[in-house]
């Protein structure tokens, strides 16, 4: 008896442990990280490998310098994974993007990556 409630007692705890929602983990973007883009984007798309609150999701611009730059999340477009913001017209240069999403299992993540426009 003891090894049976052992046994349930074990499956229990790896079907719960396995349906467990994770954090939001960043799988692509637009522009790439690490990427040279020969004009501005006109918008920064950011994957994610689960539903996100885009409510309450920001991305954030930043030229080489630390200045920001404006970034309008679109709340209403896209699959539930996605947030994109669109942006200004960028000169040629470095940017970082940052973002912070609220994952599915409510915890907030953050990151951030960064790209050239080329002259």
């Amino acid at each position: 008896m003891a090894a049976r409630w052992a046994i349930l007692t074990g499956a229990l705890v790896l079907a719960v442990a396995g349906s467990a929602p994770a954090h939001s983990l960043l799988l692509e973007s637009s522009p790439g990280a690490g990427s040279v883009v020969t004009a501005s984007p006109a918008e920064l798309s950011l994957r994610f490998n689960n539903r996100i609150e885009k409510k309450l999701s920001t991305i954030r611009l930043r030229d080489e310098h630390g200045a920001a730059r404006p970034a309008t999340v679109r709340v209403a477009d896209g699959s539930a994974d996605w947030l994109t913001a669109t942006v200004d017209v960028l000169p040629a240069g470095a940017w970082r993007v940052e973002w912070r999403v609220l994952s599915t299992d409510g915890h907030v993540v953050s990151g951030s990556f960064s790209f050239r426009v080329a002259p």
